[in-house]
């Protein structure tokens, strides 16, 4: 009973120590830096540090256009109260008479175009040729 009791502990011995060197195996395999997910996690940390840069790279890239829209959006403001004030300004200007002076109507040059103001309206006159015109 003895040599069984000794046979069947080897037997579980050596199926233990086949056991140990599947999994060995398989470990090397899992921690292989080139196939296994060792290698994953080493692309994927390149990776990272790769967008970690881009990321630096588009912020300040986006905090450089913001500075420039920023300015140009006060340049745009600026302009915009000049022009009021330009519009508003105009609003004192005299209008013009309503009617033609010295009971004459108004005679325009002869050239190729004209503007002439008749009764609060321009108007141009133009002797050009329609194919003129459109080229």
């Amino acid at each position: 009973m003895e040599l069984i009791a000794d046979i069947l502990m080897i037997a579980g011995t050596f199926a233990v120590g086949v056991y140990c060197a599947v999994l060995a195996r398989r470990l090397s395999r899992f921690t292989d830096l080139e196939k296994g997910v060792g290698g994953a996690i080493a692309v994927l940390s390149a990776q990272v540090d790769d967008m970690t840069k881009t990321l630096i790279k588009a912020q300040k890239t986006a905090a450089g256009s913001a500075v420039k829209l920023e300015d140009l959006t006060s340049r745009a403001e600026d302009v915009s109260r000049r022009l009021e004030l330009l519009i508003a300004s105009m609003h004192d200007l005299p209008e013009a008479p309503k009617t033609a002076p010295s009971g004459g109507s108004p005679v325009a040059p002869q050239s190729s175009s004209v503007d002439v103001n008749i009764e609060g309206e321009t108007v141009f006159l133009s002797q050009r040729r329609r194919v003129e015109a459109a080229e």
